[in-house]
């Protein structure tokens, strides 16, 4: 994809004028395509012009390319292909990458999301050269550093410009933090924009129908954290209580290419779990509508369940999402084989409602804000 065009999604060029007031978006793994599409789009819509940057960090078809797709994104201006690596290699390549679209395209606002290491990595570049950032998903803690989100969260939100959170706890955070209030906007979720946006085409697509099984008859299963795939005692854990369970309930487990390397043999072995490969946004999405339970270790899907209701185990001892708790579907289990039996089998009675501002509208907020700031913001 070249590096060379300037493109405006509305009228297919780039004034000097606009130019003024460019807009960099990023994605780079499966949670940002969900969480930026709705963003990209209305900026689009607006007619607001804006460079399109794919690190690649997740570089898997499965993983992102069918996103664009599936959510109707633009195929990106720049494409970064970073591809995996350490950590520090990764972040990197990507700061090597994004500081060169940086030059090209000289952005008056850079958007990143989440906690990935894209995030951090753009934000870092693009503070280093004086172009404000805007984090959506900001101020979300897990007080729990072991996590490499953890970190690209905190220093994200602390070189942020405007900083956007989707549950009264962000904003809490980032407060206690120092950060400047009218730095600071609670707008909602914008991945559940995208869920609202698809939930109905994903149903409708039956996925459900392609493993067997009945809708509400079956449970979803996702697992990639180190803490719980890479230590071989806490992995079998899991494993055992998993096949415990889809003796009595058919279990659908869409493995990571991480866990399944991890693991071969361990999830191999466990022959009543229906093992699939990594699924697209809209059968993903279309499962999940219609599972009985969901037991993850994801940070995206206990918003998503309790979107929609559906009861989450999430195997970790933290989350940084607790609204998914207070008033949604979601409970913290501790990865071991006695506690997720006996959270599977204990019905909970879950608050009737959902998060303040999980309406489906937090795109246009967001680019409200961004409206509004952005002639102040592009002289930083």
């Amino acid at each position: 994809m070249s590096l060379n065009r300037r493109v405006n999604f509305s009228t297919g060029f780039l004034s000097e004028e606009s130019a003024a007031y460019m807009i960099c978006t990023v994605v780079g793994a499966r949670p940002n395509f969900i969480k930026m599409a709705p963003i990209i789009m209305e900026l689009s819509r607006r007619g607001l012009p804006q460079v399109f940057v794919h690190t690649g960090q997740h570089y898997d078809a499965r993983m992102s390319a069918v996103f664009f797709d599936e959510l109707g994104l633009p195929q990106p201006d720049v494409y970064l292909g970073v591809g995996s690596g350490t950590h520090a290699e990764q972040t990197a390549r990507v700061m090597l990458g994004f500081e060169q679209t940086c030059f090209q395209y000289q952005p008056r606002l850079v958007i990143v999301a989440g906690d990935v290491n894209s995030t951090l990595a753009c934000a870092l570049s693009a503070a280093k050269l004086n172009i404000p950032v805007a984090h959506v998903e900001a101020g979300l803690r897990s007080n729990d550093r072991t996590m490499p989100e953890e970190i690209n969260r905190i220093v994200t939100d602390h070189l942020a410009d405007l900083l956007f959170t989707t549950e009264p706890s962000g904003s809490e955070h980032l407060r206690q933090e120092g950060i400047a209030a009218e730095k600071i906007h609670f707008v909602g979720n914008s991945m559940i924009d995208t869920l609202r946006q698809h939930v109905d085409r994903a149903a409708a697509r039956r996925p459900w129908e392609a493993f067997g099984v009945q809708p509400d008859a079956y449970g979803l299963v996702t697992l990639h954290r180190p803490s719980n795939i890479d230590d071989p005692a806490t992995a079998r854990e899991i494993a055992e209580a998993l096949r415990e369970i889809s003796v009595s309930l058919p279990l659908i487990f869409p493995i990571h290419p991480r866990t399944l390397s991890k693991n071969r043999e361990l999830w191999n072995a466990t022959s009543s779990l229906r093992i699939v490969e990594p699924l697209g946004y809209l059968d993903f999405l279309g499962l999940m509508s219609h599972s009985k339970i969901v037991i993850t270790d994801s940070g995206g899907i206990q918003e998503e369940t309790t979107a929609l209701g559906i009861p989450c185990l999430t195997l970790r001892y933290n989350t940084e999402r607790p609204v998914t708790i207070t008033d949604g579907t979601n409970r913290l289990v501790a990865p071991r084989k006695d506690a997720v039996l006996r959270a599977f089998h204990a019905p909970v009675k879950h608050p009737d409602r959902t998060p303040e501002l999980w309406d489906g509208c937090a795109a246009p907020r967001i680019v409200d804000v961004i409206e509004t700031v952005l002639p102040s913001l592009s002289n930083h």
